[in-house]
């Protein structure tokens, strides 16, 4: 421990070097340099947030009788309708989340089970759709404008289906390899012969 303190190092636990890397010192404010504090946690929820389609999540869409069935399983859990009514029992807990994913085959998840305080949450969980496709996906059965055109099968060149130009490309020194074993099949790779000049 003496050792420790001669040779300077209880120095880096003082208050002034605690955070150097996330805070400015008094000579850099006064000189109007102020450096970013440490992320936090609700920055990170909002990246993941807007991830949220990557994420590996199953399509629900409410059925047609939700409001029936939310409310009987209301009434055999809990002995009441109303939605106001708050579930803060662990049994009660799982008791109504087990029922309501029995009987309409979604269910909440771990990440979302401290949202749900009452009736109502639970109401609105399952009213809310969940869609799991990409915003290319969902572009397929969006009305575009004329002048708009998506193409998501995309088309691979070569010389013997696309003759329009003689087969010639605009890339002579590159060639269209398939390597994936998905696309094989689909696409047909050409390989370009390329010709230097002699030096």
């Amino acid at each position: 421990m003496a050792a420790f303190f001669r040779h300077g190092a209880w120095k880096l636990f003082t208050k002034k070097n605690v955070f150097p890397k996330y805070y400015a010192t008094k000579a850099e404010k006064k000189k109007g340099i102020d450096r970013k504090p440490i992320p936090k946690i609700e920055a990170t929820a909002e990246s993941l947030a807007a991830k949220g389609f990557l994420r590996p999540q199953k399509p629900y869409s409410p059925p047609e009788d939700l409001e029936a069935s939310l409310y009987t399983i209301f009434q055999n859990v809990l002995k009441t309708q109303a939605l106001d009514t708050k579930v803060m029992d662990l049994n009660d807990r799982f008791k109504l989340f087990s029922a309501c994913a029995e009987k309409i085959g979604h269910s909440i998840p771990s990440s979302l089970l401290h949202q749900i305080e009452s009736l109502e949450d639970v109401y609105k969980f399952y009213a809310t759709p969940v869609d799991t496709r990409t915003p290319l996906d969902s572009l397929r059965n969006e009305q575009l404008p004329e002048n708009l055109h998506i193409q998501f099968d995309y088309h691979r060149w070569h010389p013997e289906t696309d003759t329009m130009f003689r087969g010639k490309t605009a890339f002579p020194e590159s060639s269209t390899l398939v390597t994936g074993l998905k696309y094989k099949e689909k696409y047909k790779g050409h390989k370009q012969n390329i010709k230097h000049p002699e030096l």
